[in-house]
């Protein structure tokens, strides 16, 4: 990849973490930022996020695509992975977000992408 060409990055979990960093990140570079939740990333397209951690002015200022397509994902030269891991009642992390995410990541990962 030459030096004049953007790096696209994508954010995988778009919750109280992935989105600021999304958002943050769109100010600077394209991002993709992924949901599983359809619903979400809907209101996402609108302008609206239920976490209340960005405002609608800094949403609409990113350049972010929001997306619950996997296949989005191969446009990336790095992915961030931002997905829950709540502990439970024996203060073990629960993974399954983590490796769902990184099942899905892995079956649409381009050459040379970073995670």
């Amino acid at each position: 990849m030459s030096q004049n060409t953007t790096r696209r990055i994508a954010v995988v979990g778009l919750g109280y973490v992935g989105l600021p960093i999304a958002v943050a990140f769109g100010k600077l570079v394209p991002v993709v930022g992924f949901d599983i939740d359809e619903e979400k990333v809907g209101e996402l397209r609108r302008g609206i996020d239920r976490t209340g951690e960005v405002s609608a002015a800094d949403l609409r200022a990113a350049q972010v695509q929001y997306t619950s397509q996997p296949a989005d994902l191969k446009t990336a030269d790095f992915i961030i992975v931002a997905v829950p891991t709540p502990i439970n009642e024996t203060l073990q992390p629960d993974l399954t977000a983590l490796r769902r995410a990184s099942e899905l990541i892995g079956a649409n990962l381009s050459p040379g992408t970073i995670v």
